[in-house]
């Protein structure tokens, strides 16, 4: 490869990785806003930080939502009609809520492994449940979730992304991964 094309092809990886980046931190943020609105408005347990690090995002949930991007291009068809639509969607419910399922449960084992506990409820309670960690209501939840992001949100959010310049999108992730990355460097050392 010529040293030019090495450099555009580094460059393009670069932009890719740091959209990718912003997509994990906005579904982290709204995820955080989420457990919040469950916890306040709809339990009315009051506020807690709902996350495992001390800003507003819960990292599950970025990392779920990069998930569904991610696999959601392995179903994800030209412009379907009819059945063929019919089809996408239920794979990508399918691949939305057993991907975070198994991701929830791996988020238990190593929170558990490292602080103790998972931070958020058990599901022992629930219907049909894996040792309090997952549960089948709390899975087709996600399922429908990750519908609203494949099909709703992350339109959104690509669009606005694409519309800022390479210059000011590596601005803005510069500055959001180092408060980030310090963020899990301080929960880190809290561990110790």
């Amino acid at each position: 490869m010529r040293p030019e094309t090495e450099h555009m092809v580094f460059k393009f990886n670069l932009i890719k990785f740091e959209r990718l980046f912003l997509y994990f931190l906005a579904y982290s943020v709204l995820g955080w806003i989420y457990e919040v609105f469950l916890e306040v408005v709809v339990y009315r347990w009051g506020f807690t930080n709902r996350g495992v690090l001390f800003g507003p995002y819960c990292p599950v949930y970025g990392t779920g939502a990069l998930l569904f991007i991610l696999l959601f291009r392995l179903v994800k068809g030209k412009k379907h009609i009819g059945e063929w639509k019919i089809i996408e969607v239920t794979a990508a419910f399918l691949i939305c809520m057993f991907s975070a399922t198994v991701l929830e449960l791996f988020a238990s084992y190593l929170l558990e492994y490292f602080t103790g506990s998972w931070p958020w409820q058990t599901y022992k309670n629930y219907a049909v449940n894996f040792q309090g960690r997952i549960a089948l209501s709390t899975s087709v939840r996600f399922g429908l979730g990750g519908l609203l992001i494949l099909y709703c949100i992350q339109p959104v959010l690509e669009k606005q992304v694409k519309k800022t310049g390479p210059k000011a999108l590596s601005f803005i992730f510069a500055v959001l991964i180092a408060v980030f990355l310090a963020d899990c460097a301080a929960f880190v050392l809290s561990l110790f």
